[in-house]
């Protein structure tokens, strides 16, 4: 008889844990292979980990609600193996760093541990210590937040809330931030209906604020005359929809364009490690997609710049298929490089979309219009009925500035007027 030992497995670049939303077993148990354990949940992607092999549940290590690091066993199998074994789906595991608080006040980075012979060590995940390199916080403001998570650990939440409350001394004075709280308070009639925010919803608005004090956010826009596309759609939908199942949109045509300007502009296809660029190699395209609870994801289109327009086409429609029936790997929904946003679903002109950290820009897509428009011919300026959509780029000012910008949109321009629309 042996002992198995399942982990939360690695779940990509920035997950660091997972939430335990339901087990499916219970001490006593027993398993087949690929049995359904557990339901897991990360900021990213909702997950199932299934047993290795046929066994019984001897263990189970956390109850549900509970949030576990990566790397850390969740359940335990004897089985009829003759050696002991640890599982994981994914054989990375992350390390947690050890940091002491002193008194002094010490800033913490990734060059140095703080140790302290008399204080008591705080153990702080990759992205809790990410969020608190980027805003320079000491030991001392290590020691004045309370941990929330299991054994008492600082999640990203305490060191965002700590962050929030130390703004406000900052911005209101410590005299009047009883007043500013007053102030801000919501106060509720017996008529008002008050709905508590879903754990997806929950994990947009953290991600969300994240972006927002992470990247100094700046937002540029320009018009393009997309009539050529409008009349290349009309022309193949009927065949694209009978041939393969799928609604044709202009949405493929956006995305080519951008891969041939961003592998003319890579700094745009980027992330900022601290006072480090990282070019990234591969272009990764991160579609937002609704979903039917009015939640939103972003599944990643791998290596865009390799596939034809069709080979986009076919890989937005699946994906954004699967996004809605909740059939996502974990791998399609990480690694994006650059995100683009249609705004234009529901009849948006444009919008100043938010990043999707890492990364260092995103393009929003507004409704596409029939509009009255001056057009130059040799004969002079007639005014004639264009397709006209409004492109908003929302990008990281720390590493990208508005000529450069600029350079981008303008070239991406040229690719939309050019770009070949092969037959289908």
């Amino acid at each position: 008889m042996a002992i198995i030992e399942i982990k939360i497995p690695q779940m990509g670049e920035g997950v660091v844990e997972a939430n335990i939303i339901r087990w499916h077993v219970k001490k006593g148990d027993t398993v087949k292979t690929d049995d359904v354990l557990c339901d897991i949940a990360t900021d990213k992607v909702d997950s199932e980990i299934t047993a290795p092999d046929e066994g019984e549940v001897i263990d189970i290590l956390y109850p549900e609600g509970s949030t576990v690091a990566v790397g850390k066993t969740i359940v335990k199998l004897k089985t009829n193996k003759l050696e002991n074994a640890v599982f994981s789906t994914q054989s990375t595991e992350i390390t947690f760093s050890t940091v002491a608080v002193k008194k002094e006040e010490e800033t913490i980075n990734d060059k140095q541990s703080i140790f302290s012979e008399k204080s008591e060590s705080i153990f702080l995940s990759p992205l809790v210590k990410q969020i608190v390199q980027q805003h320079g916080l000491t030991t001392n403001d290590i020691a004045q937040i309370k941990g929330t998570g299991i054994d008492g650990r600082i999640t990203k939440n305490d060191v965002l809330e700590y962050i929030q409350r130390k703004d406000n001394k900052v911005l209101f004075g410590k005299k009047d931030e009883a007043s500013h709280q007053t102030f801000t308070s919501i106060t509720t009639s017996a008529d008002d209906v008050v709905i508590e925010m879903d754990r997806v919803r929950k994990l947009i608005a953290e991600h969300m604020i994240r972006s927002k004090q992470t990247s100094a956010h700046v937002t540029s826009f320009v018009e393009a005359d997309v009539t050529r596309i409008v009349l290349w759609r009309e022309k193949y939908k009927e065949a694209i929809q009978q041939k393969y199942g799928i609604k044709l949109t202009y949405l493929p045509v956006f995305i080519q364009a951008l891969t041939k300007s961003l592998l003319k502009f890579p700094m745009l296809n980027a992330s900022v490690d601290g006072d480090k660029i990282i070019i990234k190699k591969n272009i990764n395209i991160g579609i937002a997609t609704a979903l039917p609870n009015d939640n939103l994801i972003v599944p990643v289109i791998k290596n865009a710049d390799q596939l034809n327009l069709l080979g986009i086409i076919k890989s937005i429609d699946d994906l954004a298929k699967r996004a809605r029936e909740n059939k996502l790997q974990p791998s399609e929904i990480i690694g994006g490089t650059f995100s683009v946003t249609n705004l234009g679903t529901f009849g948006t002109l444009a919008g100043t979309p938010i990043i999707n950290q890492p990364q260092v820009a995103i393009l929003g897509i507004g409704t596409v219009r029939k509009i009255p428009a001056v057009i130059e011919t040799p004969e002079g300026d007639v005014i004639a009925i264009r397709h006209k959509v409004i492109l908003s780029l929302s990008y990281d000012h720390r590493i990208i500035d508005g000529m450069l910008a600029g350079k981008f949109l303008k070239f991406y321009l040229e690719q939309l007027s050019e770009i070949s629309l092969e037959e289908l």
